[in-house]
């Protein structure tokens, strides 16, 4: 039998209750990726101390840390596989994406092309295949089955991608502009290209709801841009500190979609209601980098990682209303 699990409705109240919950405190370098699994309690972290940690968010541990001291690490994606993951390396010198088994510590394939820094990231839920982007002005497609790369787009400025999850459509941002392709017939070019206001700053980081009807795109200027993702219509644009060139300003959208949280260039976190792109929440931190952040699937709970990784979530005791319910 599984456990009883209380639900809890992710109001403005229950956000601004959230605070650290857990913090890993023993790491030697930044955090500068991370992922939960999509069905498991999984997270996996990517930090500049050249270490891979996979922990077990349900019961607060970490299982395992894999060095990858020869290539570093900087971003890491999860495949539908909990213990499998891709990731870019942080050496200078091999650009090359990897897909290394957890369990085992074995890479199980290189994905090379790329010829500078891979700076975006992008599995499909749906299947096998994944986008990255790199400073070196290119996006590749591939599938997680063939070292080859299956398609190639040249960008004018860094890029951001991202596959929606039903794996039909991805979007590149670059140069104020998200462009939208069809994953089947990429080749003929965007159907669709999204202006964001006139920031022309570069992309950072695009991402879509779990619903898919909005998106997400943060900038170095410190913007968190907000669209509908069918009509491209700009609903609202947060802003935060400026991001430095070599950082990346993050935002993750809450699982129903009603809010948006984001790092910021000054460390600090904060949270936004979407429909009327009001601050719902801020917490002030002490570090000067803006923090990797994401919010846990079907979750009430954000996670980021700084110098320490850190869950947050809501103080019970703070939430007045607070009536636990049992999910069936």
């Amino acid at each position: 039998m599984a456990e009883d699990k209380v639900s809890l409705d992710l109001t403005e109240e229950t956000l601004q209750s959230m605070e650290v919950g857990m913090a890993f405190r023993d790491y030697s370098g930044r955090i500068s990726s991370m992922d939960f699994h999509r069905t498991s309690s999984y997270l996996v972290t990517a930090s500049d101390d050249e270490s891979i940690r996979l922990y077990d968010v349900a019961n607060a541990t970490c299982l395992k840390t894999i060095n990858s001291k020869k290539y570093g690490v900087d971003l890491v994606c999860f495949t539908s596989h909990p213990t499998t993951v891709i990731y870019s390396s942080k050496n200078g010198w091999d650009e090359s994406l990897r897909l290394l088994s957890l369990n085992d510590n074995k890479y199980l394939r290189y994905f090379k092309g790329h010829h500078d820094r891979v700076v975006s990231l992008s599995l499909c839920a749906r299947n096998e295949l994944f986008i990255s982007g790199s400073l070196d002005r290119t996006v590749m497609l591939w599938d997680q089955r063939a070292e080859k790369c299956q398609g190639l787009l040249r960008v004018q400025g860094r890029p951001a991608t991202v596959y929606d999850d039903q794996g039909l459509v991805f979007a590149i941002a670059f140069g104020g502009y998200i462009r939208m392709f069809d994953a089947r017939k990429y080749e003929k070019g965007p159907f669709d290209i999204y202006a964001v206001g006139g920031d022309f700053s570069d992309a950072n980081v695009v991402k879509f709801s779990n619903d898919g009807r909005l998106m997400l795109l943060t900038t170095t200027n410190g913007f968190i841009h907000v669209l509908d993702s069918f009509r491209g219509t700009l609903l609202c644009s947060y802003n935060v500190k400026p991001v430095s060139t070599n950082s990346t300003l993050e935002a993750s959208f809450s699982p129903e979609g009603m809010f948006v949280i984001s790092g910021s260039g000054d460390g600090s976190v904060y949270a936004w209601s979407v429909r009327n792109g009001k601050e719902v929440a801020s917490w002030i931190s002490t570090e000067k980098e803006p923090p990797v952040i994401k919010w846990a699937p079907g979750n009430v709970m954000f996670a980021t990682g700084s110098s320490e990784l850190s869950f947050w979530v809501p103080d019970l005791s703070k939430l007045g209303t607070y009536a636990g319910r049992k999910l069936p």
